[in-house]
């Protein structure tokens, strides 16, 4: 069983920064692809970016590439997501999520283990 608890959310003005966390417990990390999801108040989950199990690989959703960066440490079994130039559009409850997967994807069913959440709340 994995266990992920995302954390670093908040209230942050239009154009700040904030970067989430994403700790994982599990045995062996690096066996995981990550994803970042978000969800905004009546609108459907929607992918935002994807790390491969050691970071080779990345893809971004167009919304918020150049803005958006994920990376990881697999010696911390941390995932993260660094987020700049922040839109009011940016506003929702954001999820990381984990598959064994190989080939990753941007589906958020593809993925089998998923975080409680994390606010970010952006303001004009």
């Amino acid at each position: 069983q994995v266990q992920l608890v995302e954390s670093g959310g908040g209230l942050v003005q239009a154009g700040g920064s904030l970067r989430l966390s994403c700790a994982a417990s599990v045995r062996t990390f690096s066996n995981y692809g990550m994803g970042w999801f978000r969800q905004a108040p009546g609108k459907e989950r929607e992918f935002v970016a994807l790390l491969s199990q050691y970071g080779r690989t990345t893809d971004y959703a167009d919304s918020v590439k150049g803005r958006l960066t994920v990376s990881r440490d697999n010696a911390k079994n941390t995932v993260y997501l660094q987020m700049n130039s922040l839109k009011p559009e940016d506003t929702a409850v954001y999820y990381c999520a984990a598959t064994t997967a190989v080939l990753l994807t941007r589906r958020s069913y593809d993925y089998d283990y998923w975080g409680q959440g994390t606010q970010v709340t952006v303001s004009p």
